[in-house]
Parts: C-alpha cells; sequence; structure tokens
C-alpha cells in the first residue's frame, strides 16, 4: 500500500503558501530535526495548523512555533512530516485520527507534547529554549527571504554535484 505522507525541509516549507491539493488529506504532523521529535499534532489539514503554530510563535501563542522562531536560523535546517491517520501505520488503532496522535506521541516521545506522554525527551542543549528572545529582526517576510536564499543554494549545490 502507498500510505500517503509528505516529508519537506521547514526552509522548503515555509515557500509553500497554498496546501497542495495532494497535501489536504494529510490529517497528522511531526515538527523534528533529524534526532528528535519536538512535535505531534493533528488537524483537519496539517499543513494549515503547522502554519498557525508557526505564525503564533511569533506572539508567543505557540510553544513549538516559538522555538522554531527563537532557533532561527539553525531551525531552517528542521524537518516536517505530514501523514494520514488512515494510512496502514494506523491500522492497529482503527485509523482513528485521535488514536493515530496519541501513538505518535507514545512512540516518539516529543519535546512539546505534554497529554499521552510520560517522558517528554528534554530539548538538547545545543538549541535555545522556546522563551529566549528572538534574535532576528524583519519578520515572517525577512524569514522567508532567508529561507528562499537557502534553498537556492541548497539547491545549485546540488547541480554542481
Amino acid at each position: 500500500m502507498n500510505d500517503p505522507q509528505v516529508t519537506i525541509a521547514l526552509k522548503r516549507f515555509l515557500l509553500i503558501e497554498a496546501c497542495p491539493e495532494a497535501w489536504k488529506g494529510l490529517d497528522l504532523y511531526i515538527i523534528r530535526d533529524d534526532e528528535v521529535v519536538f512535535y505531534v499534532g493533528q488537524s483537519q489539514l496539517a499543513f494549515s495548523r503547522v502554519w498557525e503554530h508557526l505564525l503564533g510563535g511569533f506572539k508567543g501563542h505557540s510553544m513549538v512555533g516559538r522555538f522554531v522562531w527563537s532557533n532561527w536560523p539553525t531551525s531552517m535546517r528542521f524537518t516536517i512530516d505530514l501523514l494520514s491517520s488512515q494510512s496502514e501505520p494506523f491500522k492497529a488503532v482503527g485509523y482513528d485520527v485521535d488514536a493515530a496522535e496519541q501513538l505518535l506521541i507514545r512512540q516518539r516521545s516529543p519535546c512539546f507534547n505534554v497529554a499521552h506522554n510520560k517522558q517528554p525527551t528534554p530539548i538538547p542543549s545545543r538549541y535555545r529554549p522556546a522563551n529566549a528572545r528572538l534574535r532576528f529582526r524583519g519578520g515572517l517576510r525577512r524569514l522567508l527571504y532567508e529561507a528562499e536564499r537557502a534553498v537556492r543554494l541548497e539547491d545549485n549545490r546540488l547541480l554542481v554535484e
């Protein structure tokens, strides 16, 4: 079975303004780096919910969003996974989105999930805490410019190799 899922670097996610049609059935999301899961969540439209976290981070309305911006530009390398609760890995929980989210939380022990998480993973010391002062100026427009620039540089490097 081909399980619908998207794995994308945060810097690339930031450059997508509207949810692609193929992603509209994805109702679970994971925000992580290569070693640690920071947050697991669910929403009818995971793409939009991730954006809500990111935008809410500027005003402190989302702890994980704030964490992303507190760790900019390092966080450009974070990964966003978008998944479907209707895919094979969630058959054992009856493809129920709430149960699928809880399963992911129990399996991954994310740093910022408290509910259903007996032992949240500590935030690695290489990262600044979510309540750290933001170190950039210029707001979202500036961050999008930096993300776009990083993507162009990465793509150019791949062309040369």
